[in-house]
């Protein structure tokens, strides 16, 4: 870990001095008297020696050398989930958005939509070959929706949900649907061989 202040690209720039600040804005440092401030106990740094905290900068975890970081930061945070690493072709996209764009680019986060998108679809294959498929009436509410009026309670009314009504299946069930499209080509294919 370099010796700059954490999480920053580049080294800081030059603290201006009380004096300087004092000069150039009216007004600054006024909460600076330790009198007038009740928070003085809590923020004293002498506080940290009745904790025990003893460092600047907190100790990097371990493993930090494989996980994926912002291109603006010099460094990973000191502390880091592991509860879900990486994997797949999810994993490769995910792992191309840190690498390749700057968090302040749209690529960036689309990739990492797309990866999200994908591992999702990955999950609901593992999950049908693995004998639990999603339950797509019950999830997406459609069996809800039959007994409450679905259209009636949309028309005339202020809901906006009223425009995607006829989209939100669709966009809830685009793997289902890839699938089935799938199975009946392979079906079609089959058949034509024979």
């Amino acid at each position: 870990m370099s010796d700059h202040t954490p999480y920053i690209a580049d080294p800081p720039r030059r603290v201006p001095s009380a004096e300087e600040l004092r000069a150039r804005i009216p007004g600054w440092g006024s909460d600076l008297d330790l009198e007038q401030r009740p928070s003085v106990p809590k923020l004293s740094r002498d506080a940290g020696a009745a904790t025990g905290a003893h460092w600047e900068v907190p100790a990097q975890q371990d493993g930090a050398s494989g996980r994926e970081r912002s291109i603006e930061h010099a460094h990973v945070t000191p502390v880091f989930g592991t509860a879900q690493p990486l994997s797949g072709l999810a994993g490769v996209v995910r792992r191309y958005a840190y690498v390749r764009f700057s968090e302040g680019r749209l690529a960036h986060w689309m990739l990492l939509v797309i990866g999200d998108r994908i591992d999702v679809a990955t999950h609901r294959v593992t999950d049908a070959l693995h004998g639990r498929p999603d339950r797509v009436i019950r999830e997406t509410g459609v069996r809800a929706e039959i007994g409450n009026h679905p259209v009636s309670s949309r028309l005339g009314s202020s809901r906006r949900d009223w425009r995607h009504q006829l989209l939100d299946p669709l966009v809830a069930n685009w793997g289902w649907l890839a699938a089935l499209g799938a199975v009946v080509l392979v079906v079609r294919r089959v058949r034509r061989s024979r």
